[in-house]
């Protein structure tokens, strides 16, 4: 009669152990899950505090920087404009008439004078011609003194009635005709004396011949293209220079001040000063396309140091600044607030300084307002830096 119960309490207890041990791996899974975030928690902050206090200690310690003190000097305002090297007079040495090539007297690329004899065109056959004309003006002369005479005689007898006024009149006639054949005669000749003068071909200016276009012994005839030769002026030479149009006015009130202003022409890459010159003119007008006008320099090219047709980098002298401000320009720095600069203060540390600009160079700027003289400016190592921050100078500024 006991076993119903006994069966009872046996269950009891079997549901009782299956379902305890399925609820001991939540146990550990949660114990394992919190020393995890424990250990995360403990590493964060080590390695947050170990940084933090490094770069903390890393910025309290002076940076190296290089600086530079900001003085007063004269400071010239130059612009800097492409220019081609233009000669000038170019002149095609041209035959003036034709003939034959007899004798080539210069040399390729030889410095010739004005007036130097440069080719000769044989001139026999001009020389022939004007001792023929000269010979028909002389019979010309002779039959005009006879009509003349003829004339006078003609004359007198009419008033005697002694000849019919038409022959008379006549005569009067071939007289002047005489006469206008003397004058053609007479052009002749001279046409004849400038052909045997172009036959002599001269050099119209002094300068540097080059290279020969004719042979002699080749038939040249007058007004050719190519010329027996290129002759160009090289002392002096000019360069021509665009300006832009916005710095125009600067140049012009330059130019009410003196007459001309001084201009230096460097290489192209505008590393080498090849010579000095001036301006000469300014153009009569902007070139809309560009935006620009044409400006003329001489320079007395005595050596030769210019070459027509090379390119230069033209710098004008227009005014100069005298005893202005000024720092390097690696000091200027831009930010929210415009130009700005770190001065060094007495205690090493750096102070940021906003400043206003003026005209730069390109090595030196203005500083129109924010320093003084004696400041000393950063001018390397400014990367690195912030306002207040400690700096060490290695070098003392030059």
């Amino acid at each position: 009669m006991q076993s119903p119960p006994s069966s009872n309490n046996d269950h009891n207890t079997a549901d009782t152990l299956s379902s305890s041990p399925k609820s001991y791996p939540w146990i550990k899974r949660f114990f394992l899950i919190l020393i995890l975030i424990i250990v995360l928690v403990i590493g964060y902050r080590f390695v947050h505090t170990t940084f933090f206090t490094s770069e903390k200690k890393a910025a309290e310690l002076p940076k190296p920087v290089a600086i530079a003190i900001a003085k007063n000097q004269d400071v010239p305002v130059v612009f800097t404009e492409l220019g081609t090297v233009i000669p000038i007079a170019n002149i095609t040495v041209p035959a003036r008439t034709s003939g034959y090539l007899q004798d080539v007297y210069f040399t390729e690329g030889q410095k010739v004078k004005k007036g130097d004899l440069l080719a000769l065109i044989d001139p026999r056959p001009y020389e022939a011609l004007q001792a023929q004309y000269e010979g028909t003006l002389k019979s010309d002369e002779a039959s005009l003194k006879q009509a003349k005479l003829d004339n006078t005689r003609y004359q007198q007898l009419l008033k005697q009635n002694s000849i019919a006024p038409m022959t008379a009149q006549d005569q009067q006639y071939k007289v002047a005709q005489l006469e206008g054949q003397i004058k053609a005669d007479q052009a002749l000749i001279r046409q004849q004396k400038l052909n045997v003068m172009y036959s002599h071909i001269i050099a119209p200016v002094d300068g540097r011949i080059g290279i020969r276009q004719v042979d002699a012994g080749n038939y040249v005839t007058e007004g050719q293209s190519n010329g027996i030769a290129t002759l160009t002026q090289m002392t002096p030479i000019s360069v021509i220079l665009t300006v832009p149009e916005n710095k125009l006015s600067m140049i012009l009130e330059a130019l009410k001040k003196q007459p001309k202003l001084s201009v230096e022409a460097w290489n192209s890459d505008n590393t080498t000063k090849l010579a000095n010159g001036t301006t000469s003119v300014v153009d009569s007008q902007i070139d809309t396309s560009t935006g620009t006008v044409r400006m003329r320099a001489i320079f007395p090219n005595a050596n030769w140091e210019l070459f027509p047709n090379q390119f230069v980098n033209a710098h004008i002298l227009v005014k100069t600044l005298n005893q202005v401000l000024t720092v390097p320009n690696n000091a200027i720095q831009t930010g929210p607030n415009g130009s700005f600069v770190y001065i060094v203060q007495k205690n090493s540390t750096v102070k940021l300084q906003n400043v206003t600009t003026g005209y730069d160079d390109g090595e030196h700027t203005v500083i129109e307002t924010g320093l003084k003289p004696e400041d000393k400016v950063v001018t390397d190592g400014i990367d690195q830096l912030r306002d207040g921050a400690n700096v060490v100078i290695p070098n003392n500024p030059q």
